[in-house]
């Protein structure tokens, strides 16, 4: 019969929280202005990862949309071939809750990932500008 040491077990418990916890996404501290940017600059892309309706509500010029939605469905090359895998993708959305899942899922798949806090409102208030449609 094989005895496991109470150090193992616990070595193995430490070792899977450390993993899972590690690739969990946290907003970006950089502040709006900085953001900005790194878009600008072209390091960097934003990514809307609000729904349809928001959307068409109104969007920053430039970014591209990403419903969470579309990538809960399941996520695919089909979908993920629209944004450049050299940059830096800042997701956002209305409040930041969604910002978060779509970047674990987005990180998982290769990408570099910054969640941002802020929302659609914070960032048309702090300069973006707003798409035209």
């Amino acid at each position: 019969m094989m005895r496991i040491s109470p150090f193992s077990v616990f070595g193995v418990i430490v070792a899977v929280s450390f993993i899972t916890t590690v690739h969990a996404a946290e907003h970006t501290k950089e502040s709006l202005a900085v953001i900005k940017k790194n878009i600008d600059g072209g390091t960097a892309v934003l990514v809307d990862v609000r729904e349809r309706s928001e959307w068409d509500d109104g969007h920053i010029a430039d970014a591209y949309f990403l419903p969470l939605s579309t990538l809960q469905d399941g996520i695919t090359k089909e979908k993920l071939k629209v944004l450049p895998k050299d940059k830096v993708l800042y997701i956002h959305c209305a409040v930041g809750k969604r910002a978060l899942a779509a970047a674990n899922m987005l990180e998982r798949q290769g990408y570099s990932v910054k969640p941002i806090k802020p929302g659609f409102k914070e960032m048309i208030a702090a300069g973006y500008p707003k798409a035209k449609d």
